[in-house]
């Protein structure tokens, strides 16, 4: 009786520490159960500009679709982007993030890893994790694509080096001469 008592009760122990791996390989947080189902048109979401650089980047305003703050999903982050004839996406990887770009409109030349192609209206470009991408416009017209990142994360930088479309920043100006032109009424 004892043995089959001792047998029950690591047989409940060993299933419950592998349920609790299985959360752990598998988060799920409160949040995800409050997911909102979204369908969005091209003019919904979370539209943004890129605040001023000192390097200037010729790229064009974005939208946030899909991320925590907009639908809340805690496991993705997708968003569309304009990028103007001889803009650019500039060189750069993301870590612990695959992404997907979607090209819709227009034409760009890809620089991806050790890959470097022309691309087209209706390309998919997969970008795994800590590998470098960059783009540039080719074409005439505006480049129309969606961007989709299998964890969230860069939603936030996105964020921080931006601001809503609907706040018109100087261009060029510094904080500093932002903070000067306040104090003096211009």
């Amino acid at each position: 009786m004892r043995f089959g008592i001792r047998m029950l009760g690591i047989t409940t122990i060993l299933f419950g520490m592998y349920g609790t791996a299985l959360k752990d390989a598998h988060p799920q947080s409160a949040a995800d159960s409050r997911a909102t189902p979204l369908i969005l048109e091209k003019n919904e979401g979370e539209h943004r500009v890129r605040r001023p650089r000192e390097t200037p980047v010729p790229t064009g305003p974005f939208t946030i679709k899909i991320d925590r703050k907009n639908g809340g999903s805690q496991k993705m982050f997708a968003g569309t982007e304009e990028i103007p004839a001889g803009g650019i996406i500039p060189r750069h990887k993301h870590l612990g993030q695959d992404e997907i770009l979607l090209i819709q409109t227009g034409s760009a030349h890809v620089w991806l890893g050790t890959q470097e192609r022309d691309v087209h209206a209706g390309a998919i470009v997969f970008i795994p994790s800590d590998t470098w991408i960059s783009l540039k416009n080719t074409g005439s017209e505006i480049i129309n694509l969606a961007f989709v990142f299998s964890d969230p994360g860069f939603d936030e930088f996105m964020r921080c080096t931006s601001v809503p479309r609907a706040i018109r920043l100087l261009r060029g100006c510094r904080t500093t001469n932002l903070r000067i032109a306040s104090t003096k009424g211009t």
